[in-house]
């Protein structure tokens, strides 16, 4: 039997081949229609301790920063982004008070993209984020962190106000440590 991830029709998988897969999918969501923010309920558990939140498809009313908020936190959230504009001007934007973590992604009226690791949101400790974010005028990466311990299993995308979203697929992946 090949190898996995080289699988085969019929193949059977022992435990220990499944249990050496890194990345599972946790839950799909798709994204409603002018909404400014969607809930992912039940998104993290005591399963994984580091997570891959992603957003493809879909589109913004403009061009807007997409963020990410735990549980009904909105305060705490300490973050920098670094960026250039694609005029190659060169700029950071952080705050060590913020009310989410805003530049774990990005939308335009064409798309919307988000590939944001969260570590550690359902131990009680420090939440840390890391990300990329783009929206059709500029394109950097971003990291930060929560400041409590609260324990998370949800997890609220937001827009720019009074930026709307339509469309779109959320996933949720737990990290195999």
């Amino acid at each position: 039997m090949p190898t996995p991830p080289d699988f085969t029709s019929g193949s059977v998988l022992t435990a220990a081949q499944m249990n050496a897969v890194g990345l599972w999918l946790v839950k799909t969501q798709t994204m409603g229609t002018g909404v400014s923010s969607v809930t992912v309920t039940g998104a993290f558990s005591s399963d994984y301790d580091v997570y891959l939140v992603t957003i493809v498809g879909g589109s913004a009313s403009a061009n807007t920063a997409l963020g990410i908020q735990m549980g009904a936190t909105t305060s705490g959230y300490a973050y920098s982004l670094l960026y250039t504009s694609y005029t190659n001007t060169a700029a950071a934007v952080g705050t060590g008070s913020g009310s989410s973590f805003l530049y774990a992604g990005g939308g335009t009226t064409s798309s919307l993209r988000m590939a944001c690791t969260i570590t550690a949101p359902y131990l009680t400790e420090q939440t840390d984020f890391h990300g990329s974010s783009t929206n059709g005028s500029f394109s950097g990466v971003c990291a930060g962190y929560l400041n409590d311990t609260t324990s998370y299993t949800d997890v609220t995308i937001i827009t720019q106000s009074p930026v709307t979203i339509t469309g779109g697929t959320i996933r949720v992946y737990g990290y195999r440590n």
